[in-house]
């Protein structure tokens, strides 16, 4: 069974509406499209760097509004702020990589090593953050916090903000101006 497959085999042993749940099926599909990539080629490598681009900005972006706030209160500042000191290295590799042509050899090179660092971030997720949010919260609150992140996630640039990203802060005062103009940018392509 693949790492995705067990993701999203413990995604389903959760209830609907899960953050926990929401960020593996989450994991699960980025998995996905980086393994997709590392034999695409054409229109559908760049359709598929697309998606995953967008994924990985939503999702982190939805992570940073909701899930870091109480990941503060049950793990601490320290891996709080490690995850997010992740996020924001991701996201300006990602608005490199959005800037290079997909058929290059820089671009799989560059790709590969952006991949290990996103697959890394998301073990520390799954073993350092998720295990400290589930007994700290009823599952109540967690399906709250899971509708919270869709919410915030429709919301979410679709693009890398480098400026923005790692600050809970900043994610709420500029992500839904950003996110209007990614999406405008989105439309037209």
């Amino acid at each position: 069974m693949s790492k995705a497959d067990e993701e999203r085999a413990q995604a389903a042993r959760l209830p609907q509406d899960d953050v926990v749940g929401i960020l593996l099926e989450q994991h699960a599909r980025i998995r996905d499209l980086f393994a997709d990539l590392k034999t695409a080629e054409g229109e559908h490598k760049q359709q598929a760097f697309d998606e995953l681009r967008a994924l990985l900005a939503v999702h982190e972006t939805g992570e940073e509004m909701v899930l870091r706030p109480v990941t503060r209160d049950v793990a601490g500042a320290e891996v709080s702020d490690a995850r997010n000191h992740e996020e924001e290295a991701a996201n300006r590799v990602l608005a490199e990589l959005e800037k290079m042509d997909v058929s290059g050899v820089e671009f799989d090179a560059r790709l590969a090593q952006f991949e290990r660092a996103v697959l890394e971030h998301a073990e520390h997720e799954e073993q350092e953050e998720f295990p400290a949010l589930r007994p700290a919260r009823a599952e109540e609150q967690l399906q709250r916090m899971g509708r919270r992140l869709r919410t915030a996630e429709k919301i979410a640039p679709t693009h890398p903000h480098p400026a923005v990203a790692g600050s809970t802060t900043a994610q709420w005062a500029v992500g839904p101006f950003a996110s209007l103009v990614d999406r405008v940018k989105d439309a037209v392509k």
